[in-house]
């Protein structure tokens, strides 16, 4: 069972479990009533509004932190273009012997970044590919190492090429600790008990009526639960339905440009 599969029954089980709180708290005010005909069965407000108050500060909390984090992620993938690029353009201030050798270095370098990307919802893959990623970095590396000092290279090539390199090499651990940057468990666990909590208080107010709301306490579960589902998938763009794939756009075009 895949990311989004995971995501969508977090959240219908959410919803369940807050229209039940509802019903529960419903049902807890109704058997107040009968234990106190005379007296009217009342929320505390100011209860209330500290769990509703702290229910929203971390939907905002959350949610503000996942469209930024996922917007950062696709910036960053733009960066690492920009990259691969520059040092790919610098690699004629090589000899013409050594050229051919270290774009092809460079072709094999972009095809297993993107194979990395590609596969993030396979974690053994992912990081075998990071893995051989890496490996191929410092062949890249020692390959630029000698060739600057060729007898045909640009006496520029090592101030130029190398600087380009080592911007190339550092972003990959830049967007690496970038799909690892999400809140703790405790503020998404904290996020479902207020929004439990805030169900047992709307249907504990809701006991004082005839009838029940079902529209409102539906809507409520709904968005709840929905928010939820939403702000998990923003935080992992390449697992849920909510991706940055779109963006890899810009290193396809690059590698296509590469021949």
């Amino acid at each position: 069972m895949n990311y989004a599969f995971h995501t969508a029954l977090l959240s219908v089980g959410m919803f369940f479990g807050i229209v039940l709180m509802l019903e529960i708290g419903r049902r807890m005010g109704e058997a107040q009533r009968a234990r106190n005909p005379g007296v009217e069965i009342k929320g505390s407000s100011a209860a209330e509004g500290a769990v509703f108050g702290l229910l929203g500060l971390l939907i905002a909390f959350t949610f503000s932190g996942a469209a930024a984090r996922f917007e950062d992620r696709r910036h960053l993938i733009t960066e690492e273009a920009n990259d691969i690029g520059t040092a790919w353009l610098r690699v004629d201030l090589l000899s013409s012997g050594a050229q051919p050798g270290m774009r092809d270095l460079f072709r094999r370098y972009l095809d297993l970044r993107l194979e990395s990307y590609r596969h993030a919802s396979e974690p053994e893959r992912a990081t075998a590919e990071f893995a051989n990623a890496a490996a191929l970095q410092q062949e890249i590396w020692s390959a630029a190492i000698a060739a600057v000092r060729e007898p045909g290279a640009s006496p520029d090539a090592g101030k130029l090429l190398l600087p380009a390199l080592n911007e190339m090499i550092d972003i990959t651990t830049t967007r690496l600790v970038a799909t690892q940057n999400h809140p703790p468990a405790a503020i998404f666990a904290m996020l479902g008990v207020l929004s439990m909590l805030g169900g047992l208080l709307i249907g504990y107010d809701q006991s004082g009526k005839s009838h029940r709301e079902t529209v409102h306490m539906l809507v409520y579960a709904l968005i709840m639960s929905g928010a939820v589902f939403v702000i998990l998938d923003l935080e992992y763009p390449r697992m849920g339905l909510i991706r940055i794939d779109s963006a890899d756009q810009i290193l396809l075009d690059l590698r296509s440009g590469m021949g």
